[in-house]
């Protein structure tokens, strides 16, 4: 059955070394780790709700062990200030993400691009000095749930090597298109690396070994040990399309002040561009056009043995019902490291 989730991206049943938890499990396991790191209380509400729905969404490495990466951080041990708008117009605003952890800044970042959005139809929102965002999908379906198209793009310190090269030059640079449809969110999340950092860091902590054709080591020599890929770096996905995507984002992600917080132009950096379909077309029939389409995409005749032509994050929207009710798989040694914590 084809679909745009990778199949190494979610864990369908409990393999070896691995343990099916409850939500609520979950959440007072990651509310400890996380206040021992040293978030308040409403930083943990908001780190959380998409640590947990990452996992209900199928996506176990953007979800629980983000926290040990997030601990690990050297920014996390370095002093914080509040997020602040530092420009704004009716239509925009620069945030300064005060080097507080992504899943923070890019959630108040959506917050004030849908409020401008619902003023003036249209808004253009960034932000920067910070660091993890996690799945770009969580912040867009909020958006798009508030009626709004939006286009949001995040760039990164240099994890990602450009073609030809031995060393990082890139982040990993996913982009995120979603659209409200009658039928629901209509949502298109992707990196531009060929593996996302986050499974790269998965793979390490549990000796799993990496695809073939996705990282090189510190010299710039293919490799499948995770552990060298992180001395290294991983590829752009898609050769040269891939970079030149890459290099895009990254160019854009200095629109939302990547350069401001340390004066270096491969950095962090947060961008959305949201506006109301109702300024081209009437936004009712916008949503109805949009659930014809992807159904006319779903009806298209399939090859031998297809049971399903499958939409961006229908499956994920799926394994969050399923889950819901039968609990998220995560990593014994993961559970582990928290509870070490």
């Amino acid at each position: 059955m084809p679909s745009t989730d990778s199949p190494e991206s979610f864990l369908d049943d409990t393999p070896p070394g691995t343990t099916r938890i409850g939500i609520d499990e979950a959440t007072e396991l990651g509310e400890k780790a996380l206040t021992r790191i040293g978030f308040d209380k409403e930083d943990v509400r908001i780190i959380l709700d998409q640590l947990i729905d990452n996992a209900l969404c199928g996506y176990p490495f953007t979800s629980l062990p983000r926290i040990l990466a997030i601990a690990n951080s050297p920014k996390t041990k370095n002093p914080r200030k509040p997020v602040r708008v530092i420009h704004e117009t009716p239509v925009s605003a620069m945030l300064d993400g005060g080097n507080n952890v992504g899943y923070v800044t890019v959630y108040k970042t959506a917050e004030v691009a849908i409020e401008k959005a619902k003023n003036s139809q249209f808004s253009i929102v960034g932000a920067h000095d910070s660091y993890f965002s996690g799945r770009n999908a969580y912040y867009v379906e909020k958006v798009v749930n508030a009626g709004f198209v939006t286009i949001h793009v995040a760039c990164g310190q240099p994890l990602v090597v450009p073609l030809g090269g031995a060393r990082p030059a890139l982040g990993t640079n996913p982009f995120c298109i979603g659209f409200p449809s009658a039928d629901g969110p209509v949502i298109i999340d992707s990196g531009t690396a060929a593996m996302q950092w986050g499974e790269v860091t998965l793979h390490a902590h549990i000796d799993k070994p990496l695809p073939e054709g996705v990282a090189v080591d510190r010299n710039g020599a293919p490799t499948r040990d995770a552990k060298e890929a992180l001395l290294g770096g991983v590829l752009p996905f898609g050769g040269h399309k891939g970079f030149g995507l890459s290099v895009a984002i990254q160019t854009m992600g200095l629109l939302a002040g990547a350069q401001l917080a340390r004066g270096d132009v491969q950095d962090y950096g947060f961008l959305f561009i949201t506006f109301d379909p109702g300024l081209l077309v009437p936004a009712d029939q916008f949503a109805d056009q949009v659930a014809a389409l992807m159904n006319a995409i779903k009806a298209t005749p399939r090859q031998p043995g297809v049971d399903e032509i499958r939409i961006p994050s229908e499956r994920a929207f799926r394994e969050r019902d399923r889950r819901r009710r039968e609990g998220i798989v995560v990593e014994q040694k993961v559970i582990d490291a928290l509870k070490a914590l």
